[in-house]
């Protein structure tokens, strides 16, 4: 038979667009921008003054892979918190300050890594730039120019009418303008907006005018589902453009579940090393197996596993096969049975009832024989373990 060239390129992943080149800060110990990991922020939901329940939802934020969390100071009850929240966070701390400079200055004071401000309803905010900057500099605090589509200048709101992408990213280089007069340009920028298109209009066009790491975010995002979907939309898209140094995924949920989501965009994106990725088929008329059943089982069976693993549940003979061959470990199930696949070969054959434990097994001698000790009784033992005294 001859062959044909159909044009059909055969590169099996595509790689993501050349990073952009932003400048590097550190937020504590955790460098953001230039050659750094994309990192993953949540923010707290507790009131910041309640110290010990701050402190436990941080513990949780960390325990899910949280690597920054902000946390909101809009009294002076939560300014007087901060000092022991910034020394006891296992993770570096930004203050959010919304309305008083004076917490700027109580964060900083406080040993918070650094300080979120929103220029569009700061009051007394222009002319205390150079303290500010002063402040910063000396304690080397980067600060955020946080911009949102819900409390842009009531002057860019004049001009553009509504919060376009263009009135965002002036409002942000407006103000980095008054640092940068002070020689500050320990920044970092977001510019939020609730609707992804307009969210992704904004942030293109801020790459495009300065240097500053970016922190992408959509705002207000919606409940899990539709939050999701929209971080991930937004996200994606920026993400595979090389734009974006850290990003916060917001949800009307626990805010773990943003850090879950906002892992799993990096892993997505081949951005971060990928943990546990089941590969499980939508279900079809050919499937001989409740599949959705099946991967909820090994899933939850494999959940805390210390090792990346692409486990494929399938269940036909079409597609199984060939997805459990090219997964780490795999099962292609049919007429009460499983062939199980451990790195593309079959090993073995076992009925239905003893696919979930089968796999569970080959995950763990996977996991030995890639040097990690893992307690097979409890498989997530190994996860990353938070105390807060």
């Amino acid at each position: 038979m001859t062959s044909v060239d159909l044009g059909i390129p055969t590169v099996r992943k595509r790689p993501l667009a050349e990073r952009r080149k932003s400048r590097k800060i550190m937020v504590g110990s955790v460098p953001v921008g230039g050659d750094a990991p994309v990192s993953v922020q949540s923010m707290t939901t507790t009131v910041t003054a309640d110290v010990n329940a701050t402190l436990q939802q941080i513990a949780e934020l960390t325990a899910a892979g949280c690597q920054i969390v902000r946390v909101a100071v809009p009294s002076q009850d939560d300014a007087d918190a901060l000092p022991q929240i910034a020394a006891k966070s296992p993770i570096p701390v930004i203050a959010d300050i919304h309305f008083q400079p004076k917490y700027v200055f109580a964060a900083i004071d406080a040993g918070c890594a650094a300080v979120r401000v929103n220029p569009g309803n700061i009051k007394k905010f222009d002319d205390r730039v150079g303290e500010i900057a002063k402040a910063a500099s000396e304690a080397g605090v980067p600060i955020r120019i946080g911009v949102n589509a819900g409390s842009l200048d009531e002057r860019l709101l004049r001009k553009y009418g509504t919060a376009t992408p263009e009135a965002l990213v002036e409002s942000a280089l407006w103000e980095c303008s008054l640092f940068e007069e002070h020689g500050f340009t320990d920044l970092k920028i977001s510019v939020k907006h609730h609707d992804p298109v307009v969210m992704i209009a904004a942030y293109r066009l801020l790459a495009e005018r300065c240097d500053y790491p970016l922190h992408l975010g959509v705002t207000e995002a919606g409940p899990p589902f539709q939050g999701t979907i929209k971080s991930a939309v937004a996200f994606g898209a920026l993400l595979a453009e090389g734009i974006g140094d850290t990003i916060r995924v917001s949800l009307s949920a626990p805010p773990v579940e943003e850090v879950k989501v906002g892992i799993a965009i990096l892993e997505a994106l081949n951005l971060r090393e990928r943990g546990l990725e089941i590969v499980s088929c939508p279900s079809c008329g050919r499937a001989q197996v409740d599949v959705f059943t099946l991967a909820e089982r090994v899933q939850a069976g494999l959940a805390g596993l210390p090792v990346p693993l692409r486990v494929a549940v399938m269940g036909c003979v079409v597609n199984g096969p060939g997805e459990a061959r090219e997964a780490d470990l795999g099962v292609a199930s049919g007429n009460g049975k499983g062939q199980i696949f451990v790195e593309g070969k079959v090993i073995k054959t076992v009925p239905e009832s003893q696919i979930v434990e089968t796999l569970i097994e080959e995950a763990l001698k996977l996991a030995e024989r890639r040097g990690i000790t893992v307690d097979p009784d409890d498989p997530g033992a190994n996860g990353p373990e938070v105390v807060v005294s």
